[in-house]
């Protein structure tokens, strides 16, 4: 396994393994619960991390051949 689909992990563990210790209602941020704004961060985030693994990728740099 190469290291950089280790980067795959963080989204799962930042959604689902942090989620009991930030369910909160308060503070709002940007008008939305706390809660809310985590997730929402998270499905973003999850999109950068996924463009930079396959960036770093080496089996997309050969291309078809």
């Amino acid at each position: 396994m190469k290291i950089i689909y280790l980067l795959c992990l963080f989204p799962f563990v930042g959604i689902l393994g942090l989620l009991p210790f930030v369910n909160k209602v308060k503070p709002f941020i940007l008008g939305m619960p706390f809660f809310l704004f985590w997730i929402v961060m998270w499905v973003i985030l999850t999109s950068f991390i996924m463009g930079i693994v396959y960036k770093l990728d080496p089996a997309v740099k050969g291309g078809d051949k």
